[in-house]
């Protein structure tokens, strides 16, 4: 299978990893609150699920949406909230794009959104984080757990950082349950991004 097209036009997941990110590397942590943007022609926004006997499937969501308080003073009550159209995954096929918004999976009729709002945010180290929340995906509610970690400061410009945060979503407690065993129940989340101070 083909990897995915690059990610078009709005932002989603990001939105929780520019936070941490921001939290991890502010050059200027005396700004208790500011705001990022995310750029969207330096954004990737991706998952990948192992399968017997299959290559690896990776994707992508193409249509999302969300907002970021972040407060660098006090990290822990820094916010982040994000949405996403179900039926915007693209795995580079029409045919399979089709089949897993079906109830097979996605279930995108009857669950057109899914949802990520976080109730923690940690700072590990000058350059790890970790944000944790509530993602809702099919109408099921389960906590998520992303880390993030800083690549570097893009360029030379101090208010632009890059970044890349990965978690893991176990589907089967979403009743996700299309193909298992063969197609295993975690899929990986891998987000790389830049972001520029708005």
């Amino acid at each position: 299978m083909t990897g995915p097209r690059p990610v078009r036009h709005r932002q989603r997941v990001v939105l929780l990893t520019s936070l941490m990110a921001m939290l991890a590397a502010a050059p200027d942590a005396a700004a208790a609150q500011r705001s990022w943007r995310i750029n969207p022609s330096r954004t990737a926004i991706g998952f990948v699920v192992d399968a017997i006997g299959w290559p690896q499937t990776k994707g992508v969501f193409h249509d999302f949406d969300g907002r970021i308080s972040i407060n660098l003073d006090n990290p822990t009550t820094s916010h982040v909230a994000f949405r996403v159209a179900a039926k915007s995954v693209d795995v580079g096929s029409p045919s399979f794009n089709d089949y897993l918004r079906t109830d097979a999976f996605f279930d995108a009729a009857h669950f057109p959104t899914i949802s990520f709002d976080s109730t923690g945010v940690e700072k590990i180290d000058d350059r790890h984080g970790r944000v944790t929340g509530n993602l809702t995906l099919r109408g099921v509610t389960h906590p998520l757990t992303i880390d993030v970690e800083l690549d570097r400061a893009a360029g030379s410009v101090a208010n632009q950082i890059g970044f890349r945060a990965t978690g893991t979503i176990h589907r089967l407690a979403f009743n996700m349950n299309a193909g298992f065993p063969a197609i295993s129940n975690d899929v990986n989340l891998i987000v790389t991004t830049e972001a520029l101070v708005d």
